[in-house]
């Protein structure tokens, strides 16, 4: 039997934008694992895998209400990789949301057009 792992979604129950991404992907009937980031966290791992993937910037919200209330000290504290992950660890509600990871597919955000393609629905 081949070694199946199931595609993951990362978000917050209570996002707009997931609730969207969890319904088009219901919708479809595509199968996902969700990881909600308020109740489990996210690993220092994961972050590192996906910055490596994709760079930080990707999924670094800069547009959400979160980044918009932080100091400017610690806006202006993001200088490398290693520091904007810590801040992301801390405060998960700044990544960028939902996260798909289906094998080595990595998309943050919702946006049916590319959805559409990846599933080919």
């Amino acid at each position: 039997m081949a070694n199946f792992t199931a595609m993951k979604v990362y978000g917050i129950t209570n996002c707009n934008t997931v609730k969207k991404a969890l319904d088009w992907l219901k919708e479809n009937k595509v199968d996902y694992e969700f990881h909600d980031f308020k109740k489990l966290g996210i690993s220092n791992e994961k972050l590192n895998e996906w910055d490596q993937k994709a760079g930080y910037e990707k999924f670094l919200n800069k547009q959400g209400l979160t980044w918009k209330q932080l100091s400017p000290q610690i806006k202006e504290s993001v200088k490398t990789n290693a520091d904007a992950l810590k801040l992301l660890q801390e405060k998960t509600s700044m990544i960028k949301r939902p996260v798909i990871e289906d094998g080595d597919y990595l998309y943050f955000g919702f946006n049916e057009d590319v959805y559409k393609e990846h599933f080919n629905k």
